[in-house]
């Protein structure tokens, strides 16, 4: 067995900050009254993290590029023959990863564009009709099922994982480093300094931060504010 550095720390932190934020949305949409604000707030952040993601997706370490882990239909079968030898995501782990964060994705973009009709409004919901926002509403209501079946079919995974294959997948996540039967390939380190890794990670971070302004309404120009006379009265 050897002993090698799989996760780099952005990645891992997404991994987490992401199980965090989703957990939230669901407790705080199931809930909802004053909570529901908190549910609009996770989504945005959970925005903001599926946009690092994809953009370190290209930057970041090589275990955490798209293009070291999306395999086509052969890497498949040979995983499922158990011929594949690899470090990081499996060809099956690979298309889970692709999965859900495309429907997470889609349920975030959709909860922007959404309405309850009582006190919650997504922040670009003025932008298209009432129609609309109500079909959009619809749909992510019933997404929302969709990125549950696939997040329990992530839990699942992972559990058959440990039990069956006896491979402990969240401790890697947790640490960056897992051990490997001998044979395994060797990872390929970064060959770029720490500076140019760290101008890649701010870079990619304020992106995802304009990302989640823009899907904020920050760029929608807000309506102005009431006449004095047609305010409201202080109770007292």
């Amino acid at each position: 067995m050897s002993r090698q550095r799989i996760w780099d720390l952005p990645t891992r932190l997404f991994h987490w900050l992401l199980a965090a934020a989703i957990v939230t949305a669901v407790v705080t949409g199931k809930i909802g009254g004053n909570w529901i604000e908190w549910h609009g707030r996770s989504g945005l952040f959970i925005l903001g993290l599926i946009i690092f993601r994809v953009i370190w997706g290209f930057v970041g370490s090589p275990t955490a590029r798209f293009a070291s882990f999306i395999r086509g239909p052969r890497a498949i079968k040979a995983y499922l023959k158990g011929e594949w030898q690899g470090v990081g995501h499996n060809p099956l782990g690979a298309l889970a990863v692709i999965g859900l964060l495309t429907l997470t994705a889609i349920q975030v973009f959709s909860g922007l564009f959404a309405n309850d009709d009582i006190a919650f409004a997504g922040p670009l919901a003025p932008l298209v009709s009432s129609e609309l926002s109500g079909r959009i509403t619809g749909a992510h209501v019933w997404l929302f099922n969709g990125l549950l079946a696939v997040v329990s079919l992530h839990v699942a995974a992972i559990v058959f994982y440990a039990r069956v294959k006896k491979t402990n997948l969240v401790l890697p996540m947790i640490t960056g480093y897992q051990a490997l039967n001998e044979g395994t390939p060797v990872v390929a380190h970064h060959k770029h300094s720490f500076a140019l890794r760290l101008a890649a990670f701010v870079a990619a971070s304020a992106i995802a931060s304009a990302g989640v302004y823009a899907a904020a309404g920050g760029f929608i120009d807000q309506p102005p504010a009431p006449p004095a006379e047609h305010q409201a009265a202080p109770a007292w």
